[in-house]
């Protein structure tokens, strides 16, 4: 069964619903969606190329390209429209010579790596015009899509998602025609990361309708989702911190908003707590998953945030901490070093097993273990209740003086001082300990926090091994357009003394 399999259960189900756009009008419904992405594909198959390229924001271009790629029987590879041209060709040339499709404002862009590309608007008014193509005879282990990792640490990878691991995520996670017919979500996460894929399946088979936000802004966001009437959300945990400080501690007044999914990045507990205060009438899910795992392997669902919201036992408290359970289909294991697996509370590496999961990459290879089991890199335990707890990636763990120091664990401390916005910490050599700890912070407007006292802050709640030996101030920290923490590349920075916007100095 492909993707395209899913667009062509939806139409026959929902037909003349609206499957993307405002409710204002001008959108496309489930049935034109499915004829414009079959002239999609007659354009693709008449290209000769045998992969699809995308460079652009959230709009419709991207679901009905995503699925006329499917339906010619080819791959697609979204790209990060925010990298250099530079870049661009480089991730370009790795795909071959791709069928490019690049919204107006990046085509410059695109044309100047010598490929040729089509833009946006173009190509969906000759979709729509163009003979519909009959959907290709797609094998399940064939590749349907192709996503660049961030490549925060290496050169980004090629992931490879089959059609068998994409709609055994949807089968898994998703009942059919599950929406309601005013049920809309408002999509902030880009194309190119994998939840901007999950996103276009998940909610299509469910048949609710989808209105994208192509540049994420706190206010913009809010008003949307009052104007639209919109009824779930996906956002990465750097947008929910805006919109709580959009908000400043008020109520949203935003009661028709049922489902607020976030995920990506680690989630500061002082801003979910307040997010929960804020929207009293939505129900919260932590999606954790990667892109190797065609998206969310475990979620934390909207019972658990409240029932530990409103707890003051520490065994319930703690979830809001946690990935919550994996999701049917899914198995999850701890391992040690040495490939060990650990009892419930123990930490080590996290290994997930499923259908949906890929754990490929082109060029490389599958990095599965004999058994179907992938090494997430990921660090955490599982709790005795089942309760998933990633506490970062394994090679961000610190140790100092023998001990094993998760950055995790001190930046959770760390965000809830109040005279601090972000933090992040990290481990930087040190001739005694082996590593020190550097922990760079943001102060609130207005707010001048001294070194010590964040370090005495620090110490008073975990144990003096955990305490920062440096603390850097900063004005921002550096992070990627989904979320994520550029950590070695803020390690470097403090390690150079430049190219942090800083406020103060270690002290």
């Amino acid at each position: 069964m492909s993707i395209a399999m899913l667009l062509d259960m939806a139409q026959g189900m929902y037909g003349d619903r609206v499957a993307v756009g405002s409710r204002a009008g001008g959108g496309l419904s489930y049935d034109e969606l499915t004829r414009t992405a079959a002239g999609g594909a007659s354009l693709i198959r008449a290209s000769g190329a045998d992969r699809v390229a995308f460079v652009g924001l959230n709009g419709p271009t991207f679901p009905v390209l995503l699925f006329a790629s499917a339906m010619a029987g080819r791959p697609i590879a979204p790209l990060n429209y925010r990298l250099s041209t530079e870049q661009l060709a480089e991730l370009i040339a790795e795909l071959g010579t791709p069928y490019v499709v690049a919204d107006p404002a990046f085509r410059d862009a695109v044309a100047a790596t010598g490929c040729t590309v089509v833009s946006s608007e173009e190509w969906l008014a000759a979709a729509a015009a163009a003979d519909p193509a009959e959907p290709a005879e797609v094998d399940d282990e064939a590749t349907a899509v192709l996503l660049f990792t961030s490549g925060t640490t290496s050169k980004p990878k090629k992931v490879i998602l089959r059609h068998s691991n994409l709609v055994s995520y949807v089968l898994q996670t998703v009942d059919f025609a599950s929406a309601e017919e005013d049920d809309a979500i408002l999509v902030s996460v880009p194309p190119y990361h994998v939840a901007g894929v999950g996103t276009v399946l998940t909610n299509l088979y469910a048949g609710r309708r989808m209105t994208y936000l192509p540049n994420f802004a706190a206010a913009e966001w809010l008003d949307t989702v009052r104007s639209e009437r919109i009824t779930n959300a996906m956002l990465v945990p750097t947008m929910l911190v805006r919109i709580v400080e959009e908000l400043e501690g008020k109520p949203s007044g935003i009661t028709h908003l049922r489902s607020l999914a976030y995920g990506g990045a680690r989630m500061p507990g002082h801003v979910l707590e307040a997010a929960l205060i804020a929207f009293p009438d939505t129900g919260f899910v932590n999606a954790y998953g990667l892109t190797e795992t065609s998206s969310t392997i475990a979620v934390l669902g909207p019972d658990d945030h409240r029932e530990a919201m409103a707890s003051s036992d520490p065994h319930l408290r703690v979830r809001l901490q946690s990935a919550g359970r994996p999701v049917p289909g899914i198995e999850v294991q701890v391992r040690d070093e040495i490939g060990q697996v650990l009892q419930p509370g123990q930490h080590g590496e996290l290994w997930v097993r499923g259908p949906q999961v890929s754990g490929e990459y082109e060029g490389i290879g599958s990095v599965l273990d004999e058994d179907g089991w992938f090494p997430t890199r990921d660090g955490g335990y599982v709790d005795a209740d089942g309760y998933l707890f990633v506490i970062g990636r394994s090679d961000d763990t610190i140790i100092r003086g023998g001990e094993n120091i998760a950055p995790a664990e001190i930046e959770e401390v760390l965000g809830r001082h109040p005279q601090l916005r972000d933090c992040a910490v990290f481990g930087a050599p040190d001739d005694e300990w082996g590593e020190r700890i550097v922990a760079v912070v943001v102060p609130k407007e207005g707010e001048s926090p001294v070194a010590e006292e964040v370090r005495s802050y620090v110490r008073t709640l975990l144990r003096g091994s955990r305490t920062p030996d440096d603390v850097v101030f900063a004005e921002e920290l550096p992070y990627t357009a989904t979320g994520k923490l550029l950590r070695a590349q803020l390690a470097r920075q403090v390690a150079l003394g430049g190219g942090l916007p800083t406020v103060g100095a270690a002290r």
